[in-house]
């Protein structure tokens, strides 16, 4: 924690938006109409219209009550000042597929709503949950750390003795219940934290957001090496998605995807709903779908890394479409110099090239060929995998060239402007079963102009090695042109 000294605290009141926020004239305007429009629905992105809409139904209500002189100006002025740097408390951007701008709530903006939250008076305050979160942290913290085995297992048996212990009692009929004041103490706790966790991704997506600024302004000031700025750029990608920040927050989505956890998460959270201590925390949809909200939230943090990767491979493609526009340039120099010396050729040495020569290579130096053993797959008996299964052993049986595949589709796509993948494997029949047909949903996933429809399926079809057709059930894949500027 830092020291909050004169100095500290004189730079924040002057370059902090919430700070700012907090002592405008308008703050209990703009801290309620953010909370009502952002942070009670979890909404990431309002068009310009909308906000503006929503905010001149707030001002109408106001003005009814305080007087016509009380706001006059309308919304959409409002929604703009308060995205200006001078403010910052909104942030105005643009989405693909649409002219109009969109606005966002900025992260200084949440903390100083939470913290204007914060100084309501609850009727209810809980201390007991905290306490054992903490000795719950602590404990995780130092037998966590140790490396000493002995004291590792005099940990766990201890653990093991107290969950024996607490057995026993519950055969014997001994059960133990929380009671309402407890019950509503851990709630308020857990309410508390899974709200906090969605104001932390704001957080997270505004460095992933000022990196891939960064990387953009220095993409269109950069005038040297490709190797130069990427051994950069992908030093700084890789140290945040180090830091300590960046593998909290891909441990936390890697964890949001697993079907098992997400299961007891929703079935512990709907029991916890249906009991009556907890008042009527049934009614607040908001906790009943907190863990869609997280997954909401944490795939913007998501779309921010994927751009950042979009942009420097556009970098790449324009770059090695520079150098080759160069080369040609070069060629045709040359060929200029050498019809100029057809006619008036320069006197003495002209050229030097290297003593031709024949390379020889004998016969048995020549690997002898070894044919690949074929993968036997048994689907008599199947059960089911682990989670953690290599998927890369699927691909060891047969190689595919993917330069091949990618011709076949852009030959596709020069007679017609789009092609589904059923189309595809009809025109250009698989030679090596299922590992071809992943290869094309591969390419599909690297190009930026493939076109995915979760709502639409296909049936592709494919002959496998041993010559039996095969039949999936697919969500339907097109494959459309690239349009590059030339």
């Amino acid at each position: 924690m830092l020291e909050l000294d004169y100095e500290i605290l004189s730079e924040l009141k002057r370059n902090n938006a919430a700070w700012r926020l907090l002592t405008a004239d308008m703050a209990p305007l703009v801290i309620s109409f953010l909370n009502r429009a952002f942070i009670v629905p979890n909404v990431r992105a309002i068009t310009e219209s909308d906000l503006a809409m929503k905010l001149d139904d707030e001002l109408y209500d106001l003005r009814a009550v305080h007087g016509d002189d009380s706001f006059r100006r309308r919304g959409l002025q409002y929604v703009r000042e308060w995205a200006e740097p001078d403010k910052a408390w909104l942030r105005r951007f643009q989405v693909r597929n649409s002219d109009e701008a969109h606005y966002d709530v900025t992260p200084s903006a949440e903390k100083a709503i939470s913290w204007a939250d914060s100084l309501m008076d609850g009727s209810f305050i809980g201390t007991e949950s905290r306490l054992k979160t903490a000795f719950d942290l602590l404990r995780q913290i130092v037998h966590g750390a140790e490396a000493d085995p002995e004291l590792r297992l005099a940990e766990l048996k201890r653990r093991r003795d107290e969950l024996d212990a607490e057995i026993t009692r519950v055969e014997r009929g001994e059960i133990s219940l929380l009671d309402n004041a407890a019950i509503r103490d851990r709630f308020q706790q857990f309410s508390f934290t899974a709200r906090q966790l969605l104001s932390d991704f704001r957080s997270v997506e505004q460095n992933f957001r000022e990196l891939d600024r960064d990387v953009r302004r220095r993409i269109a000031l950069w005038r040297e090496g490709r190797g130069a700025l990427l051994d950069e750029i992908l030093g700084e990608h890789d140290a945040i998605i180090d830091s300590d920040q960046g593998r909290s927050f891909f441990a936390f989505y890697d964890f949001l995807r697993s079907p098992s956890l997400q299961t007891e998460f929703n079935d512990l959270v709907e029991k916890v709903m249906r009991m009556p201590a907890t008042g009527g925390a049934a009614r607040d949809d908001g906790l009943m779908r907190i863990h869609h909200l997280w997954v909401d939230a944490s795939s913007h943090v998501q779309d921010i890394v994927a751009a950042l990767s979009a942009q420097l491979r556009r970098f790449l493609d324009n770059r090695v479409w520079l150098e080759n526009r160069r080369i040609v340039e070069l060629f045709e120099k040359i060929q200029e110099h050498a019809l100029e010396c057809r006619s008036n050729p320069p006197s003495g040495t002209f050229m030097e090239m290297g003593e031709a020569s024949v390379g020889v290579r004998l016969m048995m130096e020549r690997p002898m060929y070894s044919p690949r053993a074929k993968t036997v797959i048994d689907s008599d008996d199947v059960v089911n995998g682990d989670e953690s299964f290599d998927v890369s052993a699927l691909f060891d049986g047969s190689y595919v060239d993917r330069s091949i595949l990618e011709g076949r589709v852009d030959r596709a796509l020069m007679h017609a402007p789009e092609i589904t993948l059923g189309e595809l494997l009809a025109a250009y029949p698989p030679e090596r079963g299922l590992a071809e047909v992943l290869t094309y949903l591969s390419i599909a996933a690297s190009r930026n102009s493939s076109i995915f429809r979760d709502g639409e399926t296909d049936f592709v079809a494919w002959r496998n090695e041993s010559g039996k057709m095969t039949e999936a059930e697919a969500p339907r894949l097109i494959f459309t042109r690239e349009y590059k500027k030339a």
